[in-house]
């Protein structure tokens, strides 16, 4: 079964995304823990990953070249409030899928929502073409 693995700091935006994906049917890892992510990846436990942008004292920017050297497959997408374009645009370079913005309000979660839709829509072609 495809993986969803959740990483980061904020422990109220760690629930409410995860209470959002088991809904929505997905089978979901959450964590606050570099050490724990870097686990469920190796182990192929999670195909994508919802990373924020600071957890466990590391930035994602340090983080994202190591997750995708566990698993160069690996699906990120950062949610962070950082929009700063040269930012987003090293960490485009660095592998990252897609870059959303906190959800603020309800109706935020949208936009997470099509992007991991996007993400396992993705990982399901790939796997059908080899």
């Amino acid at each position: 079964m495809l993986g969803l693995l959740i990483a980061d700091n904020d422990t109220e935006a760690r629930k409410q995304l995860a209470d959002l994906f088991i809904e929505a049917g997905y089978n979901v890892i959450v964590t606050n823990s570099a050490a724990n992510a870097i686990y469920g990846i190796l182990k192929k436990a999670a195909q994508v990953v919802l990373l924020g942008s600071e957890f466990d004292e590391f930035k994602a920017s340090d983080l994202i070249p190591l997750l995708k050297k566990c698993n160069r497959d690996l699906t990120i997408i950062l949610v962070s409030d950082d929009s700063s374009l040269p930012v987003i645009r090293k960490l485009r370079k660095e592998g990252i899928f897609y870059h959303a913005l906190k959800p603020v309000k309800p109706e935020d979660k949208e936009e997470i929502r099509q992007a991991v839709r996007c993400a396992f829509d993705n990982l399901m072609s790939c796997r059908a073409a080899r």
